[in-house]
C-alpha cells in the first residue's frame, strides 16, 4: 500500500505546485498567500509519503484530497484534478491493502 499511496502523493506534489503557478495569475491573491498555502500542502504531501503506515496517515491523505478538491474555488480545473486524485487515492488505499494481504498470505505459505 505504501508504494501506491506514495506515488499518488508525489503526483499531487507536482499538481499542487502547478496549481500555485496558475493561482499566481489571480490579481486578488497575493503571491505570499498562494505560496504559503501551496507550500504547506506540498510539504504535507511529501511528509505523508512516510506516514502512510502510521495511525492517521490514511485519514490525513483523505484530508489532503478534500483540500485539493476545495482548491477548485481558486483554480477551477482543480475540481476535476482533485476528484481524479481522490479516485487515485481511493484506488491506492484499496488495492494497496489487497496487495499487502496477498503478500502476507504468500509469506505465510513460504517455507
Amino acid at each position: 500500500m505504501r508504494t501506491l499511496c506514495a506515488s499518488t502523493l508525489i503526483g499531487e506534489f507536482f499538481v499542487i505546485g502547478f496549481a500555485g503557478l496558475v493561482a499566481m495569475k489571480d490579481d486578488s491573491l497575493s503571491m505570499g498567500t498562494v505560496w504559503t498555502v501551496c507550500g504547506v500542502l506540498m510539504v504535507l504531501s511529501v511528509l505523508l509519503c512516510g506516514m502512510i503506515t502510521r495511525p492517521g496517515g490514511i485519514q490525513l491523505g483523505w484530508a489532503l484530497q478534500v483540500a485539493l478538491i476545495l482548491s477548485g474555488f481558486v483554480v477551477p480545473v482543480m475540481f476535476f484534478l482533485g476528484a481524479v486524485f481522490a479516485g487515485l487515492w481511493w484506488a491506492s488505499v484499496h488495492f494497496g491493502r489487497r496487495i499487502d494481504e496477498a503478500k502476507a498470505k504468500w509469506a505465510a505459505q513460504a517455507p
